[in-house]
């Protein structure tokens, strides 16, 4: 009998990096030693890990664990009206970019940010991330790291992005005129969208496919539904065809597994990382 892959640890898995929230309640040592011990060569990290262990050591502990770095999350947060709010997340997400460079992380995840109660002009709050997505360009392209605007599912669009489709990320890293800002494919936002082969596509020719994440969507939602994130498989989402759709227009990076789901949360993470680099063999790599 063959071996499950969840099995086949230490052997390399290729091009499989395990995003930071799938092992969440991991402490940042046991995520990177477990990824490490399933074959996995890259992590996508959080800002939040920063701030727990401090940026020169956070990257010792990566560069110990013989991992590197796919994305760092998250920037964004750019919609505010407020010139003093404005300025204000304009130097965070600078601060960000230099976390970034200095983790060796190629990619800095946005979120550009909804909008609020008082100011329901979604227009113009789209119209403000093109605006500071554009004036954080060049300090990206200084530090050698890249923007990947992050598209959500329109049901985010109230509070965390008011870019719902691949497009409309397009449209704004077009205008930026910048080869340092592109776009995040990330399966949960994006697989219900019926223009996406054609968006994937045109991601590829103008180089500005910067990252690809893949997690299912499950049902029932959850009381909090970024938690219906589940385990390749588990859900309603079709990998293989996305995935080949994302190899048609030339990527060649990571693909991160970003899992946002209190069950995963609560299995041990060496079991947790099992079925993820299991389901990893047998829904997308088989297409890369």
């Amino acid at each position: 009998m063959n071996t499950p892959p969840s099995q086949q640890l230490g052997h390399g898995t290729p091009r499989l990096s395990l995003n930071r929230w799938t092992l969440r309640t991991t402490s940042i040592q046991e995520f990177l030693e477990t990824a490490a011990s399933h074959g996995i060569d890259a992590v996508g990290l959080w800002r939040q890990d920063v701030e727990e262990v401090g940026l020169n050591a956070l990257r010792r502990r990566v560069d110990d664990a013989g991992l590197r770095m796919s994305s760092l999350c998250r920037g964004g947060f750019l919609t505010a009206a407020d010139e003093t709010a404005r300025a204000a997340s304009l130097e965070g997400n600078r601060r960000a970019i230099d976390e970034a460079a200095a983790l060796g992380a190629p990619t800095l995840v946005m979120v550009v940010g909804g909008i609020t109660p008082e100011d329901k002009d979604i227009a113009a709050a789209r119209a403000r991330v093109a605006e500071n997505i554009a004036t954080l360009a060049p300090s990206a392209e200084a530090a050698g790291v890249t923007l990947a605007l992050e598209p959500m599912h329109p049901m985010f669009t109230a509070d965390r992005a008011v870019i719902a489709t691949l497009d409309q990320a397009l449209d704004i890293a077009e205008s930026t005129g910048s080869d340092s800002v592109g776009v995040v494919v990330d399966t949960y936002h994006v697989w219900w969208d019926p223009a996406l082969p054609q968006a994937i596509a045109r991601a590829g020719r103008t180089g500005r496919l910067l990252s690809y994440q893949v997690c299912d969507w499950n049902l029932p939602l959850a009381a909090e539904p970024l938690f219906s994130r589940g385990y390749m498989g588990d859900g309603y989402i079709d990998f293989p065809s996305i995935t080949r759709m994302v190899t048609a227009a030339g990527y060649t990076g990571d693909i991160e597994v970003e899992i946002f789901n209190q069950d995963v949360w609560a299995t041990p993470a060496d079991e947790a990382t099992g079925i993820v680099t299991e389901r990893y063999q047998q829904l997308v790599l088989p297409d890369l």
